[in-house]
């Protein structure tokens, strides 16, 4: 990858991380709950991003830039996972298993989506 297509990763990448705390922020303010929705929210949208990027005729340095520098960036396992264990730690077993299950199948369909739009608009 060529010098500026590495500064584009680290620009975007700090773009984007600060993005998905100011939307992970706004949502669990605006819904008070005991469920991670920000962060469900956050990577749910990083699933249909990717599969738009995967599903275009992007190739080579601008996928990178965009896949791993924003979208990776954006999107966030580590949290799902600590979210899911303080649910499970605190005896709120059903909605730690309710995360990982909307994580996976929602994540998975919105990435399908994504793919799917992408291809069919030529995007």
């Amino acid at each position: 990858m060529s010098p500026v297509g590495w500064l584009a990763v680290g620009l975007l990448g700090g773009a984007a991380a600060g993005a998905r705390y100011l939307l992970d922020a706004e949502l669990s303010h605006r819904f008070s709950s005991d469920f991670p929705l920000g962060i469900l929210a956050v990577n749910l949208a990083g699933a249909l991003a990717v599969g738009l990027v995967a599903g275009s005729t992007l190739g080579g340095e601008a996928s990178t830039i965009l896949a791993s520098g924003a979208i990776g960036s954006f999107t966030t396992f580590s949290t799902l996972m600590l979210d899911t264990h303080l649910l499970d730690a605190s005896g709120r077993v059903k909605l730690a298993w309710l995360n990982l299950a909307l994580s996976l199948v929602a994540g998975f369909l919105a990435l399908a989506l994504g793919h799917g739009i992408a291809r069919s608009t030529g995007f």
